[in-house]
């Protein structure tokens, strides 16, 4: 009985959160023009690590738009190379967490939100700005905690096919290959600018050449998501509670979340 009637709950709730639903991930441009935009995460945990100096380099010489999503730990730890790029115009930052750990789908919302706040705050009294989004580390995260980001005001920007850029196996050749045969009109590009993308200096000069070629242009993400989601109200929690609830009923045996994480 308790679990049929969290059914009918949960089927009530799903025919009104559609229309009132904010909560989501933009993982590609809402838009079919041949427009690519190019991100890059600069991600520490406990470890020091910097820009990847030839990669940022390329990027200014050719005076192409990026968004950097940055940790606050990497913010602190490069606070010169980050005023600097504060200063230019097609250089947008993003919130990648705090010292990104990679299982924030096993987060409460209030771990989360001190995260992305802590964060905020550090990127925030570098550059002189608030970030204009948010990128949930690994892209681990749970219904609760993007709605927490979103009510910070952070739309949350992630990818719809991975470059792979972070494996040392991926070579220049194989990286420029995949993303020419897999990008689209309105992909979200990500790489790493941490020193942690292998090949990427020496294959984005390439892949930015070959995309080119055949007539895609570069954009910055605030060109096409420029405004941050309105908070999620009481209504979109109920919902997203109950859809949660239901798929603990259907996965309860198994004993794992919808993505794939132990409980």
């Amino acid at each position: 009985m308790r679990v049929s009637s969290l059914f009918i709950a949960f089927l009530l709730l799903a025919q009104i959160a559609p229309a009132v639903a904010r909560a989501d991930v933009i993982r590609r441009l809402p838009t079919d023009e041949k427009v690519i935009a190019l991100t890059f995460d600069a991600c520490m945990g406990h470890e020091p690590a910097s820009f990847d100096r030839p990669l940022l380099d390329y990027l200014l010489t050719r005076k192409l738009p990026f968004t950097v999503f940055v940790t606050g730990r990497f913010a602190e730890h490069n606070r010169a190379d980050m005023e600097r790029l504060a200063t230019i115009g097609r250089v947008t930052f993003g919130n990648h967490s705090w010292d990104h750990p990679n299982t924030m789908d096993r987060y409460t919302t209030q771990a989360t939100a001190a995260q992305a706040a802590r964060a905020d705050a550090a990127i925030e009294a570098i550059v002189g700005r608030k970030p204009a989004f948010f990128r949930f580390p690994a892209g681990n995260f749970n219904t609760e905690g993007l709605a927490a980001v979103e009510a910070q005001g952070m739309p949350v920007i992630h990818w719809r096919w991975a470059t792979g850029d972070p494996s040392r196996a991926e070579t220049a050749d194989r990286l420029v290959a995949r993303v020419t045969r897999l990008v689209e009109p309105g992909d979200i590009l990500i790489f790493h600018i941490n020193g942690r993308g292998w090949h990427t200096a020496e294959a984005l000069p390439r892949i930015v050449d070959a995309l080119e070629a055949k007539g895609y242009r570069f954009v910055s993400l605030t060109d096409y998501v420029a405004s941050p989601r309105v908070p999620p109200t009481a209504l979109d929690r109920a919902a997203a509670l109950a859809r949660q609830a239901m798929e603990r009923v259907t996965l309860g045996a198994a004993g794992t979340s919808p993505l794939g994480a132990v409980r």
